[in-house]
């Protein structure tokens, strides 16, 4: 039972969790590690409560500087990949190899890159509180989102493949000419 001094802390952990753990799993890329981003955060939360002014805003910025220290510390950790079944449905089987290809590129941005893509199209936050959440410029939240989703759509994008080896094409670059 919540007592009267936690400042509706338990009220707002029962509202606002579920949106937290969205933009965890966004950040994490696991279920697990999401969880525990979130119950660090709040644990983190729970202690300054009183002076926080804005709950959401505080939250964010500590699971996203905590998901860079840990994403510094460990990043020769193993990578995460789904198997599929013997014989998929095929638009199942597309999801399920089109997501992981989402997260591969994902993975493969730089944890500030990752955290403006997530801020703001994930939790659909303004520029300009994902620049307040990051304590940087709305410039280089503008900056990092564009070359963050440029370099997912490059990512993403299918590879021409040549006739007579099978393998991709390398990527020619168009300088106007």
């Amino acid at each position: 039972m919540a007592s009267d001094d936690d400042g509706g802390f338990k009220e707002f952990v029962d509202a606002r969790y579920p949106d937290l753990l969205r933009v965890a799993y966004h950040l994490t890329g696991s279920a697990g590690d999401a969880e525990d981003l979130v119950q660090g955060a709040l644990v983190k939360a729970m202690r300054r409560w009183r002076r926080v002014d804005e709950p959401m805003a505080y939250l964010r910025r500590v699971m996203v500087n905590h998901h860079i220290t840990m994403w510094r510390r460990y990043r020769a950790r193993e990578v995460v990949t789904a198997l599929l079944p013997d014989r998929p449905v095929r638009d199942v089987a597309d999801r399920v190899t089109e997501r992981q290809a989402l997260w591969q590129a994902m993975r493969a941005l730089a944890p500030r890159t990752r955290a403006v893509i997530v801020l703001r199209y994930v939790a659909d936050l303004p520029e300009t509180e994902v620049a307040e959440t990051l304590g940087c410029s709305v410039g280089s939240v503008k900056s990092r989102a564009s070359r963050g989703l440029a370099r997912l759509r490059a990512a993403l994008e299918p590879q021409p493949r040549t006739a007579t080896s099978g393998m991709a094409a390398p990527a020619r670059e168009n300088h106007g000419f």
